[in-house]
């Protein structure tokens, strides 16, 4: 495997690894405020996150490279609200797409376009990551500081979680 572009990989698996921490950090927090939905909904997302962390790690090692498992920084154990909490998912989700961008660029420039195919899923999730951001975002906008309109959001969050676990696992709920 190319140098640099078992570097770029190495450094994903490690962005994908603190994304997993992050979100599960979210969700502890989510979980002791009481937002049940909210939580279950970080609590899957930090699972995806760390999915996406194993898909590079094995790409990596059948490609006779080393795959190189990181040592994580501790996510912050306290959020300023639930708006919050989806503003900074957000962020987190557009450095994400940056650094998937940078692994797609090194690809290309190190003619490398196996890795470069393997990755296009990776840019197509995070197009899909980004717009749920975004759209969660919107919907707390529009809802303000209403604690009445949290709480439906929480609940709504929820419902929909359950939804996509029924549909994701074929619906034996494992």
């Amino acid at each position: 495997m190319n140098e640099r572009v078992e570097k770029a990989l190495n450094d994903q698996i490690e962005k994908e690894a603190s994304s997993s921490q992050f979100y599960l950090g979210m969700a502890s927090w989510a979980e002791g405020q009481g937002l049940s939905g909210t939580s279950q909904f970080l609590y899957s997302h930090s699972d995806e996150e760390r999915f996406h962390m194993l898909k590079l790690v094995k790409f990596v090692n059948e490609r006779g490279g080393i795959a190189k498992i990181p040592g994580l920084q501790a996510p912050p154990e306290k959020f300023k609200s639930l708006p919050n909490v989806f503003k900074l998912l957000l962020e987190h989700e557009l450095r994400v797409t940056e650094s998937i961008n940078n692994l797609v660029y090194v690809c290309l420039q190190e003619k490398d376009y196996t890795t470069h195919n393997f990755i296009q899923w990776y840019v197509s999730e995070q197009l899909e990551e980004e717009a749920l951001a975004r759209t969660i975002v919107d919907k707390i906008n529009m809802i303000g500081e209403d604690k009445a309109g949290l709480y439906l959001f929480d609940r709504d969050l929820e419902n929909s979680t359950i939804q996509s676990s029924v549909v994701n696992d074929g619906g034996t709920g494992a």
